[in-house]
């Protein structure tokens, strides 16, 4: 079941809002950080009306279906698998794999369950961490929480070549000193590149994930990335294609619900 999971992941649109605290700037003008922080502020709002502005702004849930492609090392771990999921902000989500359906992951805030024709168990601790920790780096979460939250700084950090597109990057510092990168399109303001490090509590290793959005499609007055690549540590990890994409479907809650059935490393009483 990991390598189901392993190929598909968050989607990261941004559905951000305009926010009083990218604009908390010192109130002497001309120095470099206020410069910096006014320029990160234009093109980020730049980058929100290219996605959409009040449409993409009022995104609440949204419905996928694509198929997903894992890699080890660079190289192609499998033939790929078809996926349905559902995402509910901030963090409700199930996503559901094969031809039939018939194996169903569902996040519920830090909760993960794993259901398979056997029920319902927990799902793999390590599933679940990976899950947080990129929910908690998207884009939607960087733009409508980190945004609000006290301390959060802009960065503009000037020009790049990302996915060989020129670019311009912009950096968010939380006051958790969590940093995550983005990398906007010079001529169309659309994200490119989402980069973020983080530091592995076993190993204490730092390691760097970037995902690459491209093909982008008119969706319900949404710019939606239709083909979304991961890279773990400079190779590249997951490729995501979109089939079909809707948003605000009024998406229940119970779609989300899961309660476990059965414990896969329960000891069997002897008779």
């Amino acid at each position: 079941m990991k390598s189901l999971l392993a190929a598909v992941f968050l989607i990261t649109l941004a559905f951000g809002q305009a926010n009083p605290a990218t604009t908390a700037a010192p109130a002497q003008s001309g120095s470099v950080e206020q410069d910096s922080a006014r320029k990160a502020k234009m093109l980020l709002d730049q980058m929100i009306q290219a996605l959409g502005g009040e449409a993409y702004l009022n995104v609440q849930d949204i419905s996928l279906e694509g198929r997903s492609y894992s890699f080890h090392l660079g190289l192609p771990d499998g033939v790929g698998v078809v996926f349905w999921r559902f995402y509910k902000y901030p963090d409700r989500e199930r996503i559901e794999f094969t031809k039939k359906r018939d194996v169903v992951y569902v996040y519920r805030g830090d909760k993960g369950f794993e259901i398979t024709y056997k029920g319902t168990r927990w799902d793999d601790p390590k599933n679940v961490s990976d899950l947080l920790r990129r929910r908690a780096t998207s884009l939607d979460w960087v733009l409508r929480k980190w945004l609000l939250q006290p301390g959060t700084a802009l960065f503009y950090e000037g020009h790049a070549v990302a996915a060989q597109k020129d670019t311009e990057q912009v950096s968010v510092m939380n006051a958790s000193n969590q940093s995550v990168t983005l990398y906007i399109d010079v001529k169309t303001h659309l994200p490119v590149k989402k980069s973020y490090s983080w530091r592995d509590p076993t190993d204490k290793q730092r390691n760097f994930e970037d995902e690459v959005y491209d093909n982008y499609r008119l969706v319900q007055g949404i710019m939606t990335p239709f083909d979304v690549t991961r890279y773990y540590n400079g190779d590249m990890s997951n490729q995501r294609f979109l089939k079909s994409v809707s948003y605000n479907q009024g998406l229940s809650d119970n779609l989300f619900n899961a309660d476990v059935t059965y414990d896969p490393y329960a000891v069997t009483p002897k008779r």
